[in-house]
């Protein structure tokens, strides 16, 4: 359900182990970072973040992604506080800018759809980018700002992959935002887009305000950001309906660039199976109740993700399948099997069979496609019966 991009390389994530070549700006940032993680004032805060900031910076400026993945790779489960200081610094640091008396922050609309046809991802044409900014200024943004927005749906394949990359688009929408201009986004440079049945869309621009006012609405003294979401659902789900023809979909909150894609890649979750119910109710022509659910945890050298198996009651051939993957240093402590269970409940699937024990991390040798758990405990492929598989979309998962 989820592409192998749903996390973008530039997320706060758990990181794979790596022998990460050490240097001198690497040890500095670890230094100036762990400096900033024992800080015990407000005072002293500023101190390491001027300093931290300024090596980030140039870093990012010098294109030099290397130095800054080696840090936070030899500070990941070794000194978490610094490792999560650097890593709230290179972000912070590769989405804003300044420009004379302008403040200027990255930010991300993002947008979750379900379709048995293709979801589209691509060029943005002039007419429904310039309703998409009304209905942005109308209801999320505050009073004066200016937008730069690009002229481009991103699909999570599409979405910058490192922090350079992510401050060079920062870079460029920047100044597009100071004139409030669009950003023409050259679409053979970018990856295709593989077709799940659920995935997320990214609006993504700079809003540029004076510097010390107020950038969104909710940060108004009569805003409030429950309002400014339900607005921006309803009056920019109109303006962004014909990027979507044939899905469903749903917006969420526009906001700085990271924490939107991290907030989307939780919500996500949920969402893909709430379109998988919805999807094999309709294709199969069945309630929720009659569906049945085999939730399992699947492991490499630890937990890596969640998958679930969709099948009809009565039978035990798997017609679906999806993936729930772990964010944000969840492990093998959490409660997600539970929170899975809870989410298919209240969707209104009739069985739900959560197995407690270790599944390796298999995939079919053919397709490439995950395989997923039956009621025996086993991993297996997930086939629509043949009379629905003409109208689907090539990856269910």
């Amino acid at each position: 359900m989820l592409g192998s991009k749903t996390i973008t390389a530039n997320m706060k994530r758990i990181r794979p182990p790596r022998r990460a070549k050490l240097t001198p700006d690497t040890g500095l940032l670890i230094r100036l970072a762990t400096g900033l993680s024992l800080s015990n004032s407000r005072l002293e805060d500023a101190f390491w973040e001027t300093r931290l900031s300024a090596v980030v910076d140039r870093l990012l400026k010098d294109n030099d992604e290397a130095a800054l993945t080696a840090a936070l790779d030899q500070l990941y489960g070794n000194q978490d506080r610094a490792y999560d200081a650097l890593a709230d610094m290179i972000e912070a640091r590769s989405e804003y800018r300044k420009s004379g008396e302008f403040d200027q922050l990255l930010f991300v609309a993002p947008i979750l759809a379900w379709s048995r046809f293709s979801i589209p991802s691509g060029a943005v044409n002039a007419d429904v980018l310039s309703n998409a900014r009304v209905q942005l200024l109308a209801h999320v943004f505050a009073q004066g700002a200016r937008l730069g927005l690009a002229d481009f749906l991103y699909s999570p394949d599409q979405l910058p992959q490192s922090y350079v990359e992510t401050a060079a688009l920062s870079d460029k929408l920047a100044r597009a935002a100071l004139h409030s201009r669009d950003l023409h986004i050259d679409p053979q440079v970018l990856p295709d887009t593989t077709n799940f049945l659920s995935d997320t869309r990214y609006l993504i621009g700079v809003v540029c305000v004076t510097s010390g006012s107020a950038l969104f609405r909710w940060q108004e003294d009569d805003g409030d950001r429950a309002e400014a979401l339900k607005a921006w659902s309803t009056q920019g789900g109109e303006a962004l309906r014909p990027l979507l023809p044939g899905c469903a979909s749903e917006l969420l909150l526009p906001q700085s660039y990271h924490a939107g894609c991290r907030d989307a890649d939780h919500l996500s979750r949920p969402y893909s199976l709430r379109a998988s119910v919805a999807f094999l109710s309709t294709s199969l022509n069945i309630a929720p109740a009659e569906l049945r659910c085999v939730v399992a945890p699947y492991h490499d050298l630890r937990l890596e993700e969640f998958r679930i198996g969709f099948m009809v009651k009565g039978s035990s051939e798997l017609v679906h399948g999806a993936v729930w993957p772990l964010l944000d240093g969840e492990d093998e402590g959490s409660e997600t099997g539970g929170v899975i269970e809870a989410v298919l409940r209240e969707i209104g699937v009739g069985e739900v069979i959560t197995l407690d024990h270790r599944l390796p991390l298999e995939y079919c040798d053919d397709c490439g496609a995950p395989l997923y758990p039956n009621p025996e405990g086993e991993s297996v492929h997930a086939e629509l019966p043949e009379e629905q598989t003409a109208t689907a979309p090539r990856h269910l998962h």
